[in-house]
């Protein structure tokens, strides 16, 4: 395929549109200065966002924040955790993710993941004792066996966060992801399924949790009268924990309450658009696409496969190039060295561990950005591309 083809190449790289509703209601907002979420004396708009999204997933509590990265954080100061406690986080992750371990003053401890893009449940049953807390990623929005995770660990009484960040709208046996652990953590950053540019939500359904991660968000002095409940824990933790200042601020919450009822639509899209792209490639010789697992129903906006059949470095990365002259800019998540995804380029940790079976899949995984919003023919594409692509590098 030549390259006068790049222009019939799908836009992979823009965000979710922000709804005409979000643009009136900005409007509204930057006439009247009223951006912080506690100017209001009741029904601002990130406290709205925060019932609404309670709502849509069936949970007690719900705190936005600014970032997925911040609701991990507050999670692990919300549980009280002693300095340096271990806890247990997939080797496959973004660099946030152990990055907000340190940052609460723990250690993060890494699991070994297999190709399946889940964690290797040997290794994190071999790993659990001793562990303070485990922090599950649902990578990419690969859901790990949270059946048998949320049985080892209940019988330790040890509490599992869930970094969901890229699974809003994903569910496991009918509960929605970020649901089942003690406290899960969502992103509105531009490339989830909800497009805010930078936002996050914490929601747990233990009202101690809750607050004390309202405290420590950043409702100061007497702003936690302004969250509905708990009244009592507030005043008992007020000037008792740290402030880190990690609030949404309204015109954050008035582009993502808007996206709300279009999770739905986009969940089912994204799923169609996955499915058919896996259905092309696992036909062929070159390339495996993890299925999911019986329980887990995904919400999936991007596609991750595997290089099957004995490829080297070099291959890998002609492939790459290939792919990208067609128009399909898939790349090795263990192949470059700036990838924060590979955990050996995470030289903020103490020491790199040797996880063999994490190594090996990201060096053969590749990875490529679906958003919902793209039409039957522009999947179609992207697979001929792909499929092109690897035909061009294998038969060298």
């Amino acid at each position: 395929m030549s390259a006068d083809l790049l222009p019939q190449a799908p836009n992979l790289y823009d965000a979710e549109p922000i709804p005409p509703a979000a643009m009136a209601e900005i409007e509204r907002l930057l006439a009247s200065g009223d951006l912080f979420r506690y100017t209001a004396p009741e029904g601002a708009p990130v406290a709205r966002l925060e019932a609404e999204f309670a709502a849509l997933l069936g949970v007690r509590y719900a705190l936005a924040v600014s970032s997925c990265s911040a609701a991990l954080f507050l999670a692990l100061k919300a549980l009280d955790l002693p300095r340096g406690a271990r806890v247990l986080v997939p080797a496959f992750t973004f660099a946030a993710v152990p990055s907000a371990v340190l940052h609460a003053d723990c250690t993060p401890v890494l699991i070994e993941v297999d190709d399946s893009l889940r964690i290797d449940m040997a290794d994190f049953a071999a790993k659990l004792d001793g562990a303070a807390a485990v922090m599950i990623s649902h990578m990419r929005g690969h859901t790990s066996d949270m059946d048998a995770i949320m049985a080892l660990c209940g019988a330790r009484d040890i509490p599992v966060v869930e970094d969901a960040a890229h699974s809003l709208g994903t569910t496991w046996q009918g509960r929605n992801i970020g649901t089942i652990g003690r406290i899960g953590a969502f992103s509105f950053q531009s490339y989830k399924l909800v497009n805010a540019g930078e936002g996050g939500m914490f929601v747990t359904d233990d009202p101690e949790i809750a607050a004390r991660a309202v405290i420590m968000s950043g409702a100061y002095e007497y702003n936690w009268k302004k969250h509905p409940g708990l009244q009592n824990s507030y005043h008992h933790w007020q000037n008792r924990l740290p402030l880190y200042n990690m609030r949404m601020q309204n015109l954050s919450a008035a582009v993502i309450r808007p996206q709300l009822p279009e999770i739905a639509r986009r969940v089912a899209q994204g799923r169609a658009n996955h499915d058919r792209m896996a259905d092309r490639l696992n036909a062929t010789a070159h390339f495996a696409v993890p299925p999911a697992l019986p329980p887990e129903q995904r919400a999936p906006d991007s596609i991750q496969f595997r290089l099957r059949g004995g490829w080297s470095d070099d291959q890998a990365r002609r492939f790459e190039a290939a792919a990208r002259r067609r128009g399909a800019a898939a790349h090795v998540f263990g192949l470059s060295p700036d990838n924060a995804r590979a955990f050996w380029n995470w030289q903020f940790l103490a020491e790199t561990p040797e996880l063999p079976k994490t190594r090996a899949m990201l060096l053969r995984t590749c990875d490529l950005r679906l958003p919902a919003r793209l039409t039957a023919e522009e999947i179609d594409f992207l697979a001929n591309a792909l499929i092109a692509a690897a035909e061009e590098v294998r038969a060298v």
